[in-house]
């Protein structure tokens, strides 16, 4: 069989209309095994062990944040986070503004407080963060030597479009800006995306596979560059016009299975 890695974005793509998994879904990735079933992301990996366990796929790498954070079981194969200039940057531009700050570097989550936006994303990724003033967090991070692998900016849309625009003309070199919606900006370190994680997997821990030999699903512009890269990219059928332009195939939407329908098919 050509194909022998599956690689999936998880909110939007892999997820059901409850952001579950589909008894359906849990049997085919448990079918297809031993494929590895890689899940790609921008959420924390903590946000992801929870569906490797449905799955009981606990020793496959996870890739988070959108390819900042590359883990194989208790191994960082890749690691890269966002320059603490750009991070106090960002802190400053958010006072006096009603923008949420969620910063997140490996396994840590912290927040200012439990408002509506942290509340949500505890919902969403079924982690709770830790509550702590993102002055406080910077210094730590500082005097540790460490750095965001992501910032998330969520507010009222038009203060989102300022601070979106005012960070693009300063530190478009630093970092990529990207709008899952239109009050959410996910920001990262300009060098990763989804690509080049599944590249790092590729070179340390399945050398005997090429691109070619890879499956990837997504919905969103950052699943863009993976899908063209790998040997047959998948869009789900609710999948932005941009990503369905793209894709060498369309199946059905998240909420109807469109991922397990093609393990299914192909496997």
């Amino acid at each position: 069989m050509k194909y022998q890695l599956v690689c999936t974005d998880i909110d939007g793509t892999l997820l059901n209309k409850d952001r579950e998994l589909s008894e359906l879904t849990i049997a085919q990735v448990k079918r297809i095994s031993p494929i590895p079933f890689v899940l790609i992301s921008s959420r924390m990996p903590k946000g992801m062990r929870h569906l490797q366990q449905q799955f009981e796929n606990t020793t496959t790498p996870l890739i988070a944040y959108n390819g900042g954070l590359v883990l194989h079981g208790n191994e960082v194969l890749h690691s890269t986070f966002i320059n603490n200039n750009v991070l106090e940057a960002t802190i400053n531009k958010c006072v006096n503004t009603n923008i949420h700050l969620s910063l997140f570097h490996a396994d840590e989550w912290y927040v200012q407080t439990m408002d509506y936006w942290a509340k949500r994303e505890e919902n969403n990724t079924k982690v709770t963060p830790t509550i702590k003033s993102n002055i406080e967090v910077l210094n730590t991070w500082k005097a540790e030597g460490k750095g965001a692998h992501k910032i998330m900016c969520m507010g009222d849309e038009n203060e989102i479009d300022v601070l979106y625009k005012t960070l693009e003309n300063e530190f478009s070199e630093e970092i990529m800006l990207y709008r899952s919606k239109e009050t959410y900006i996910e920001i990262s370190h300009k060098s990763i995306s989804k690509k080049t994680a599944i590249e790092v997997l590729l070179s340390n821990i399945y050398p005997q596979l090429s691109m070619e030999n890879v499956i990837a699903f997504g919905d969103n512009y950052n699943d863009i560059e993976m899908l063209k890269a790998v040997g047959l990219g998948v869009a789900v059928a609710n999948a932005n016009n941009e990503v369905l332009k793209i894709a060498n195939k369309v199946t059905d939407t998240n909420k109807n299975d469109g991922v397990a329908k093609t393990l299914k098919e192909l496997f």
